[in-house]
């Protein structure tokens, strides 16, 4: 075996180093240079694109061979190329003209419309026929990302000091080799063979060919990523509604007819391309390629401007399947005071293609005209008469999608993990410039070449000592306004440990339990190189009224690289809210006590420790386990002082009012012995694997929990004994145009006869103030009016329209406001039915989100009241 081994490695290696090199450049008739044009060998998978100074190379075995250069817009030229071996490199540059698109004469009336219409109608019809013709494939994905500041402020929001790591020029530049596979109805795998960051050879590419699944202008709506809103394809279903088209021309090209057609938008306010060219092939009236941009108009998230550029072509075989074949994204970004560029182009090669009905004819073309005739607008009618042929076809391709489901045999890429989308093997990044010299379809540019060249002979450099601690000195000079706002952090990055002061706001607060309050925070962070890492967290409160100190410690340890699993512990002397999830923050309660004379917040303490486990079993399932055991006590106020006094409102007690507690919800002091285990559980859930850690991505599915919490009494002497059970489901749809809805429902109760205190109940997020903390919380409900030791059901529903309406008026567009609607409710034995309803605009400069709500009491409104929170 080792001989036969060791004799198919010399074959390999003769092989390899007997391939022979063509690159040259790709320019049009002035000689500027045409970045990301395609290159393919006739009749094979093998394909490339040039680089931004059009530059492009093949390896390609010794011999003859057909080169076909395309570019959008460009007429395609096929040129007969020998390739010479030893790494001998011929040198072949091309000249691409524009296309000539012709228009046939035809005689114009005044109730005729361009003949664009009639091409995009067929292509809307086939449409479902197209997105399904390919039941599965295999092929190889090169990916390049490359990102650039042009501009960096000295400071952000003028508070923020940026690092001195961070200056114009190449941020981010990344190269990856995969192998995916796609089956229907939307399944894609990939496996990352190889990954290259320049400056980091540790790193890992974030580069996945799957991300562009999303960009299928096959699909009625297509998501930029740069943007909550989904774009109308320029052929989907109802596109005629948004677009406009016309038809610039026809042309010839390897055989096929070719119908160049502009698309402009109707309304500048339609989630649509704002401009661009969708190139149509007559007869099969499949996409041959697109050109189509999306500027400030389309609502992007921090982008200025957005370019997508697709080229298809048919597939090797003998069926007639067209598969993409390169993929250019270009984006111009403006955030924070930064600006930049980037793009990401994408080359497949090497496809494998199983057609969904491989004996297939070509598509019918109009009635009465050759396939070969410009389209004229007498088309329009034909179209009406092929439309009960094609839903008797629409029918036929469902059940040969099923079919063809069960025969893919070859197009799996090695196996993969139920739910695993993305497998990054294990040393893609230990590949040296020599291999990326060899499997790199697309040559680098002058740019890229020296940044990999300054970054990787630095790097060693980069990560030493020294240098890692100048930058340290800087990053680590003390701001008042970053200890104000954000806190304070120091590091030492060589030795991967952190310290982080929590800020002022956390630092100092004020209540009528103790009076002012100082508490001073300090977190310990170290990490290990595989993402490990454990914190730990020593904290002091002193209340000046009551004179009580109250010293506490927590730590986590992470002790698995690739998943969540980790291990929490605290211990000491807390002061809290009687509900621990409450969205009354420190800050809040203190700016209402000091101003507005309203204690919100009740407090009581407990002394003890607690010891945490969570873990994800599998994907998907996440258990956490919590034991505790705590001495409480009742906190009174100790305090009247405020900095300004309304008159007729006064402070109320340190004990929360509830209808299920007439008499009070005071308890004096207890022991409490408890155990809490939790479990969530998400269906179908999609994720990354990595050497350095798991990534979890979305499911079609919602998320289920489910809560066991037992009072464990007569251990230790604690004084509780209870058991609550609860489930819950949570989940985000997409609806298209409409935007996305969220939803969360809880359910349970407590069994039997429980004794317990009032801290054991199960409260519900509430809110009696202007600023909201969580918009999928209660806003007007009271914090512990009905919390409840019985049954209970709350849910919460919002949609974020994202702009469905507001985009449809001109100034306010201008804003990039999204409109939102929410509801909440909650019934208990107590409580009846309570009802929130409200509607609001996010996006508000960016990052603010107001709501106006109205609560109803079995029907009857019981207030009103506007909410101001982070949402964008």
């Amino acid at each position: 075996m080792p001989r036969y081994y060791l004799l198919l490695t010399l074959l390999l290696v003769t092989l390899t180093a007997s391939a022979g090199i063509v690159r040259g450049r790709i320019t049009d008739p002035q000689g500027t240079a045409l970045a990301f044009a395609n290159v393919a060998v006739r009749a094979t998978t093998t394909s490339t694109a040039t680089n931004e100074q059009g530059n492009y190379q093949l390896r390609l075995q010794p011999g003859q061979y057909e080169l076909v250069f395309q570019y959008v817009g460009y007429k395609p030229r096929i040129e007969q190329v020998r390739v010479a071996g030893g790494d001998t490199a011929t040198v072949f540059d091309v000249t691409l003209t524009p296309d000539s698109y012709k228009l046939k004469e035809v005689v114009v009336r005044s109730t005729d419309r361009d003949p664009a219409y009639a091409i995009i109608q067929q292509a809307q019809q086939w449409r479902r026929y197209h997105l399904r013709e390919v039941a599965a494939f295999r092929a190889r994905a090169y990916i390049k990302t490359l990102a650039r500041f042009l501009e960096v402020p000295g400071k952000v929001f003028g508070l923020i000091k940026v690092g001195p790591d961070i200056k114009p020029g190449i941020f981010y530049l990344s190269e990856s080799v995969s192998d995916m596979s796609f089956r229907q109805p939307n399944v894609i795998q990939e496996r990352m063979i190889s990954s290259r960051v320049s400056g980091d050879t540790k790193g890992i590419s974030f580069n996945r060919a799957g991300r562009g699944a999303g960009l299928n202008f096959y699909e009625n709506v297509l998501k930029s990523g740069f943007s909550e809103r989904g774009f109308v394809s320029p052929i989907a279903d109802g596109a005629m509604l948004f677009y406009k088209y016309e038809l610039e021309g026809t042309t010839q090209q390897g055989g096929v007819t070719v119908h160049k057609i502009r698309v402009t938008p109707r309304r500048r306010t339609d989630p649509v391309f704002s401009s661009g060219h969708i190139y149509i092939v007559d007869g099969t009236w499949r996409i041959h390629s697109i050109s189509l941009d999306l500027d400030k108009n389309a609502q992007l998230d921090y982008v200025d401007q957005f370019h997508i550029e697709q080229l298809f072509a048919p597939a090797p075989g003998p069926s007639d399947v067209w598969v993409i074949q390169s993929q250019k994204i270009t984006v111009g970004f403006t955030a924070f005071g930064f600006k930049g560029s980037g793009y990401l182009t994408a080359v497949l090669s090497n496809y494998k293609v199983t057609p969904t009905y491989p004996n297939r004819p070509a598509p019918p073309v109009a009635a009465n005209e050759p396939a070969d005739a410009p389209v004229t607008r007498e088309t329009a009618a034909d179209i009406r008469k092929q439309k009960p042929k094609l839903a008797g076809l629409n029918r036929e391709v469902r059940r040969q999608t099923k079919l063809a489901e069960r025969d893919t045999v070859g197009m799996s890429i090695g196996k993969l993990k139920r739910g695993e989308v993305m497998l990054v093997e294990k040393g893609v990044n230990e590949r040296d410039s020599s291999y990326w010299d060899t499997v790199r379809p697309i040559p680098l540019t002058a740019e890229e070449q020296k940044d990999y060249h300054v970054k990787d002979s630095t790097e060693v450099i980069r990560n030493s000592r020294p240098y890692q601690d100048s930058l340290d000195r800087v990053r680590n000079k003390f701001s008042p306004s970053s200890l104000l706002l954000g806190g304070y952090s120091y590091s030492n990055s060589f030795r991967k440990r952190y310290w982080y002061v929590a800020p002022v706001f956390n630092i100092l607060n004020y209540n009528t339990v103790e009076g002012a309050v100082l508490q001073p925070q300090v977190t310990f962070t170290q990490r290990t190189d595989d993402r490990r890492f454990y914190t730990i967290t020593p904290s002091v409160r002193y209340g000046f009224s009551n004179e009580l100190i109250s010293p506490s410690l927590a730590a986590t340890w992470q002790y698995a690289p690739a998943k969540v699993a980790r291990v929490s512990f605290q211990a000491g002397r807390f002061i809290e809210n009687f509900d621990a999830s409450s969205q009354l923050t420190p800050f809040i309660n203190t700016y209402y006590t000091l101003f507005k004379n309203r204690n919100y917040a009740k407090l009581y303490r407990r002394d003890g420790a607690q010891v945490s486990y969570q873990n994800e079993v599998v994907n998907g399932l996440t258990l956490q386990g919590t034991l505790s055991y705590y001495d409480r006590r009742q906190l009174e106020n100790t305090t009247i002082d405020l900095w300004v006094d309304k008159p007729g409102v006064a402070f109320t007690p340190n004990q929360p009012l509830n209808i299920e507690l007439p008499n009070g919800t005071g308890f004096g002091r207890n022991q409490a012995a408890t155990v809490e285990l939790t479990a969530s559980f998400r269906p179908g859930q999609r994720y990354i694997s990595r050497p350095d850690g798991k990534i979890n991505l979305s499911s079609k599915f919602p998320t289920f929990s489910g809560t066991w919490r037992q009072g464990l009494g007569g251990l230790l002497g604690s004084d509780v004994r209870y058991t609550l059970l609860e489930a819950g489901i949570r989940q985000s749809i997409g609806m298209g145009l409409l935007g996305t809805s969220t939803y969360k429902v809880a359910a349970g109760g407590f069994l039997g006869k429980p004794e317990l205190s009032f801290m054991d109940y199960r409260h519900f997020s509430g809110n009696r103030t202007y600023l909201a903390a969580d918009f999928t919380d209660f806003q007007l409900l009271d914090y512990y009016r009905y919390s409840t030791r019985n049954r209970f059901l709350e849910a919460h529903y919002n949609h974020h329209f994202n702009g469905f309406f507001l985009n449809k008026i001109p100034l306010l567009r201008q804003l990039k406001w999204q409109e939102v609607a929410s509801l909440n409710y909650l019934t208990t034995p107590e409580t009846d039915h309570y009802v929130e309803i409200g509607v609001g605009l996010e996006h508000v400069f960016k990052v603010i989100r107001v709501d106006f709500y109205t609560g109803l009491q079995s029907g009857e409104r019981v207030g009103t009241g506007v909410r101001i929170g982070i949402g964008f």
